[in-house]
């Protein structure tokens, strides 16, 4: 698509709020971006090479969707904290070493995407956001959930911490009032690591331990299995 097919995506997302651009080759946001900072609620920049956000895409105000999957970034900007109507922020595969402070004041987030990335610390950033609904930390290189109290204002139903280096978790995760499906598949978790906690007296109804230092079938053993097990047991009785 040459420079005519853009221009007809930019007249396009003017009438609709709705702007995807995959596989430009873009390092830097072009300039017809600017005209639609009052428009768009919807932005869609996969597979390009973005190496920086710009601290511009504060001025995004009504953003509900920012899509930034396959690209090169090393961080966020802290100006990204100003989309306070965001919705849904996805960052998947590109090389996050950090998540900035300022992701704390997106009070409107529900789904957070950063699978395939290089963190390495759990990000607490993202505790007290009271309508997170789905976390994504899958494919990084996280060492431990810390033993840190503001994790059991951690307001999510699904946390997915599947293929990560996680050797340690906190009793702090059974305390998070919405977590239902906790994944850590395919980590280096020994069986003494997991809390009984997170059996006996969490809201967890589904918990992926596959792929770590232990058999699956070893959990029965561990106080509290059974108290998770009517958990789960209930939830399929709905499903089906």
């Amino acid at each position: 698509m040459g420079n005519s097919g853009l221009k007809q995506h930019y007249e396009t997302a003017s009438k609709t709020g709705v702007l995807r651009i995959s596989q430009k080759r873009l390092t830097e946001f072009p300039a017809p971006l600017k005209q639609l900072e009052q428009v768009l609620r919807t932005l869609d920049l996969t597979d390009n090479r973005f190496s920086n956000l710009p601290v511009e895409i504060k001025n995004f105000k009504n953003l509900k969707h920012l899509t930034l999957d396959k690209n090169v970034l090393r961080t966020l900007p802290d100006s990204i904290g100003e989309l306070t109507k965001l919705e849904t922020l996805s960052v998947r595969d590109n090389d996050l070493v950090r998540l900035p402070q300022n992701l704390s004041l997106l009070k409107n987030l529900k789904e957070a995407h950063f699978s395939g990335n290089k963190l390495q610390d759990f990000p607490l950033v993202l505790c007290g956001l009271r309508h997170l609904d789905m976390l994504d930390l899958s494919r990084n290189s996280i060492t431990k959930v810390p033993d840190d109290p503001v994790l059991s204002t951690l307001h999510v139903v699904e946390l997915n911490l599947n293929q990560n280096q996680i050797s340690e978790l906190s009793e702090h995760l059974a305390n998070c009032p919405r977590l239902r499906t906790l994944r850590l598949e395919e980590n280096c978790l020994p069986l003494s690591a997991i809390p009984r906690s997170l059996l006996d007296s969490s809201g967890i109804s589904m918990l992926a331990i596959e792929g770590n230092l232990f058999a699956p079938k070893s959990l029965m053993d561990v106080e509290g299995y059974d108290s998770y097990m009517e958990r789960y047991t209930a939830v399929k009785k709905k499903l089906f």
